[in-house]
């Protein structure tokens, strides 16, 4: 198997991402808004547990509320501002999923969502990224999602960002509210938090 070295900071057009993002053999991809190419390894074990948990507590609400979509890491959004990226749990209105074309769904919605979360995992911490991470989340703010949750299991703590607002951080909460965002939805903490 051939391996490529990436520069930091290496670019390539929307064009180019499509090609790179279909090749079934690399890892998950995202292009930020100025083109720079992003290479994310895949999970380990305790953080694709975590974020399976996430996501199953927040698909579970979904389908007992019924107002809207939920999304797995692997789904791939065209921000407004052009960048391509994929929360690690995400949550669209189903009103705004449903003006999507048929082709726009199947591929890369172009499309925000209305709620993320970001799980910042051992490697993110590792590689000194959550910066990064931190960023990506006023990102997806600017772009038009209405509330986003940064997790950090290590440290358990929070940071809520919120459309319009301060970022809020919590330290040790034992449960986040869907405010009105998601009315009803409480997403528990504890097994996010453990080991």
């Amino acid at each position: 198997m051939e391996t490529i070295s990436i520069p930091k900071g290496f670019r390539v057009t929307p064009e180019q991402f499509e090609q790179l993002a279909s090749t079934e053999q690399l890892a998950r991809l995202e292009l930020t808004k100025t083109g720079e190419l992003i290479i994310m390894s895949p999970t380990g074990g305790t953080a694709g547990r975590k974020n399976s948990r996430l996501t199953q507590q927040l698909r579970n609400w979904a389908d007992r509320d019924g107002t809207g979509e939920v999304f797995d890491s692997s789904t791939l959004f065209v921000l407004p501002n052009g960048a391509r990226r994929s929360p690690d749990v995400s949550w669209i209105k189903l009103e705004r999923w449903n003006q999507l074309t048929q082709s726009q769904q199947d591929g890369f919605p172009p499309i925000a969502p209305d709620f993320v979360i970001e799980l910042v995992s051992p490697s993110d911490l590792k590689n000194q990224r959550y910066e990064d991470l931190q960023a990506k989340m006023q990102e997806y703010l600017d772009n038009g999602v209405k509330l986003g949750w940064l997790i950090e299991p290590e440290a358990k703590t929070v940071e809520i960002y919120r459309s319009q607002s301060s970022v809020e951080i919590l330290n040790h909460p034992q449960t986040l509210s869907g405010e009105n965002v998601l009315p009803g939805f409480s997403l528990d903490l504890t097994e996010i938090f453990s080991n």
